[in-house]
């Protein structure tokens, strides 16, 4: 009985504050901010990719034609730019099978990547010849970025809380309330890009390279309570 007792005397204060307790009145509204700048920072990644009927071979030409590629990147963008290997892959080449036979090794193939990384925006066609000029015959991509992408990305987030402020302001004036303080803030997803990037290749003497402007999006979340 005592148990009993004991349970019933712990349940009705709970019970009692769960009766007693105001609802909580509140708005919550997002704002969505976007700040755009020209990016200061170019990443070039190219391969040297060979070929050669051993694996040793293979190797071998791949390591002269790739430190040809470094050592010209250098001499363009200085000995101590940011230039990294960043993906190396020594495989087999295979024939068609035949008469249920298995595979038949052909020969090997060799592929070195280098990333270099470019602060002077205007030289990225350049890097880009220079390495095609020096041994390597794939071009994988140019990454466009911000050096310094968190004041790009605090002023968009800035931005989205004056919105979604001015939201909430705007749906508690429709519905006759009164703002009090903030409840709640907190950032929702930010996202960098994309990018407008246009680039072409062709027999001019540098590559054409256009960078256009990145865009940082920041997304907030702000509730507020409502006054009486």
């Amino acid at each position: 009985m005592r148990q009993i007792a004991l349970a019933i005397s712990l349940f009705l204060p709970i019970a009692a504050l769960c009766q007693t307790a105001p609802l909580r009145r509140s708005v919550r509204a997002i704002g969505e901010g976007t700040v755009s700048a020209r990016p200061d920072q170019a990443r070039v990644s190219l391969s040297v990719v060979t070929q050669a009927a051993t694996a040793s071979d293979a190797a071998a030409r791949n390591a002269t034609a790739a430190t040809n590629v470094i050592n010209e990147l250098r001499k363009l963008l200085g000995g101590t730019a940011d230039i990294r290997t960043i993906n190396y892959n020594l495989s087999p080449n295979f024939g068609p099978s035949r008469d249920q036979n298995p595979p038949v090794i052909t020969g090997y193939t060799a592929t070195n990547t280098v990333q270099a990384t470019v602060i002077d925006l205007n030289l990225v066609g350049r890097v880009i010849d220079a390495g095609i000029a020096a041994g390597a015959n794939r071009v994988n991509g140019l990454t466009l970025s911000l050096r310094d992408e968190d004041t790009l990305r605090a002023q968009a987030l800035r931005v989205a809380g004056q919105k979604a402020r001015a939201k909430a302001e705007a749906i508690a004036q429709g519905l006759g309330l009164r703002l009090g303080n903030v409840i709640v803030a907190e950032e929702t997803g930010s996202i960098s890009g994309p990018f407008d990037f246009r680039s072409s290749v062709t027999t001019a003497v540098t590559t054409p390279i256009e960078p256009g402007l990145l865009q940082v999006e920041a997304r907030v979340m702000v509730e507020f309570e409502i006054l009486p």
